[in-house]
């Protein structure tokens, strides 16, 4: 699986690439990085199926064990651009990038 930084993650996002947060929803509402759309690893599986096919898929959680999870299931299940956002999203709030905060 490919990993990417951060900031690589962001750059991607503005080329299309789709950044998902597989955090449970309380730990994506006290920050995530802006952007993110939140597909609990609990609720992956039954949920996998609405990412697009045609876009990288950019996978994040807190520190990236749960992202690296949800990557392999998606690599496993045909999806083929699939990666993995390393350090998770300590990294990006450590690299100052912008989040969306909710509390």
């Amino acid at each position: 699986m490919n990993e990417v930084s951060p900031i690589q993650a962001q750059g991607r996002m503005q080329q299309g690439a789709v950044l998902v947060d597989v955090r449970e929803a309380h730990e994506y509402e006290e920050v995530h990085a802006q952007g993110a759309a939140l597909m609990p690893l609990s609720e992956f599986e039954g949920n996998y199926g609405t990412l697009p096919r045609d876009a990288e898929i950019i996978l994040v959680c807190r520190s990236g064990a749960r992202s690296e999870k949800a990557g392999q299931f998606l690599l496993d299940n045909g999806y083929s651009n699939v990666t993995n956002l390393t350090g998770g999203t300590l990294a990006w709030v450590q690299d100052g990038l912008p989040t969306g905060e909710t509390r």
